[in-house]
């Protein structure tokens, strides 16, 4: 492994930890000595890298520091391209149109030879074909998850019985048919999973609820059993 690549591996590991890593647990996972790694972190620290820390304490990398898409490699690449694409296929037209706004900007600054990722066809997507109609405006929700803000839902369960809700939305889950919101409910007093093309009408109140969305997140993925970040059941 050459040295930059090298370097860029401790970035991209120092992401991923958001309390001080030791530098013999960061040497490990590199395979290097210590002492090569004290040399790498005060190279990245004189190329503007904001590591904090020091010998014997541990680094953590501060929030903000960013790498050009130049330093992606090629799988890096096409998972952001794959990524995109299912996006820009089965998102909402806002976010479709963000998903291709987001591969052309990535394009645009790519050194010559790398190829424009919008050009691969070896990782393809299937067409968004199939999916339940939905009445409701997704970029209702997404604002509503961003401000964590109560929404007033009116809802028809499978049975086709209406109820209105009030929620705090947490989450949207994608599946190849439907759409989840993932967001606890006032009226049951419990987390609740409400699929898109069943609510008939979703309203913002403009409160925020009185829990933050990470905490609720944590409890929700404990009260389901969900060890990875992005899971979610289709129910």
């Amino acid at each position: 492994m050459s040295r930059s690549a090298r370097l860029l591996d401790l970035v991209q590991i120092l992401r991923r930890h958001r309390r001080p890593v030791t530098a013999a647990a960061l040497a490990a996972e590199l395979g290097i000595s210590p002492r090569s790694l004290y040399r790498d972190v005060a190279t990245l620290r004189g190329q503007g890298a904001p590591i904090d820390g020091e010998a014997g304490l541990g680094y953590v990398l501060r929030p903000g520091f960013t790498l050009p898409p130049l330093m992606f490699g090629d799988e890096e690449l096409e998972a952001l391209a794959l990524g995109a694409r299912f996006v820009a296929e089965h998102g909402d037209p806002r976010l479709a149109a963000a998903a291709r706004d987001a591969l052309a900007r990535i394009a645009a600054v790519l050194p010559d030879g790398r190829g424009d990722p919008r050009d691969a066809d070896a990782l393809l997507v299937g067409p968004g074909k199939g999916r339940a109609a939905e009445t409701v405006d997704p970029q209702v929700l997404r604002d509503a998850i961003r401000a964590e803000t109560r929404l007033a839902l009116t809802y028809r369960d499978a049975a086709g019985r209406e109820s209105r809700r009030i929620v705090w939305p947490m989450a949207l889950a994608f599946f190849e048919r439907v759409r989840i919101l993932v967001a606890w409910c006032e009226t049951r007093a419990a987390f609740r999973h409400f699929r898109l093309d069943r609510m008939i009408a979703a309203t913002p109140t403009g409160e925020r609820y009185p829990r933050r969305r990470r905490t609720l997140m944590r409890d929700w993925r404990r009260a389901e059993g969900i060890t990875g970040p992005g899971a979610a059941d289709e129910n």
